[in-house]
């Protein structure tokens, strides 16, 4: 059964939370990219057939709401704002969600068959360490995604976004290209694919 999203905004609900507006863009061009991309995360995730899944980094949400048809109704989520888990809570009662560091997660070793962490890579200084505690908590895949560069960049610069940093998100300490984002992972992971939907890259993995 699909979850009815949420229609409040931020703005409704008095919530600092950081990605709903992103996703209800008016932008036809930026709507289309964001609709290929959770195309892309679909395709995968609807040859697994999970039946536990974590959101490492879930925000308000919307990965699990656009593919619930193709997850369990008991799905988990873990995030650092309060504001967002609180939202997500509001949007899918039927989850689990919980504010929580993903370096430090609180769940057993191999406690979900499928793992999403999705734009969350590129925000943390060390990230080896966080892909080893999600593997840890993982007894089957892994879902990962990241910015594709420079295509990130060039495409902030295109639409006259974050021009004093040359079009890098002042929080993405992190730059992957295929190459490099295989390789990170390699050293951790059995990596079955990286794909780009531009701007962004897709890894599937396994523990």
């Amino acid at each position: 059964m699909a979850r009815r999203s949420c229609p409040e905004s931020r703005a409704d609900t008095g919530m600092e939370t950081t990605n709903y507006e992103k996703f209800q863009t008016s932008n036809p061009v930026v709507g289309r990219l964001i609709s290929r991309f959770y195309g892309r995360v679909a395709g995968l995730a609807a040859s697994l057939s999970p039946e536990s899944v974590l959101d490492a980094g879930c925000g308000e949400g919307e990965t699990l709401e656009r593919l619930a048809p193709l997850l369990p109704e008991a799905v988990t989520g873990v995030d650092l704002n309060p504001d967002s888990v609180a939202f997500t809570r509001k949007r899918i009662p039927g989850g689990e969600f919980s504010v929580a560091d993903i370096l430090d997660l609180p769940f057993e070793d191999e406690s979900f068959d499928l793992v999403f962490c999705l734009e969350v890579l590129e925000h943390i200084p060390d990230p080896g360490p966080a892909v080893d505690e999600l593997a840890r908590v993982c007894r089957g895949d892994l879902i990962f995604s990241v910015p594709s560069e420079p295509w990130f960049r060039l495409g902030s610069l295109a639409r006259g976004k974050y021009l004093s940093g040359w079009g890098n998100h002042p929080e993405h300490v992190n730059h992957w290209n295929p190459r490099s984002f295989r390789d990170f992972l390699s050293a951790r992971l059995d990596v079955v694919t990286v794909e780009r939907s531009t701007p962004w890259l897709i890894a599937h993995c396994r523990v």
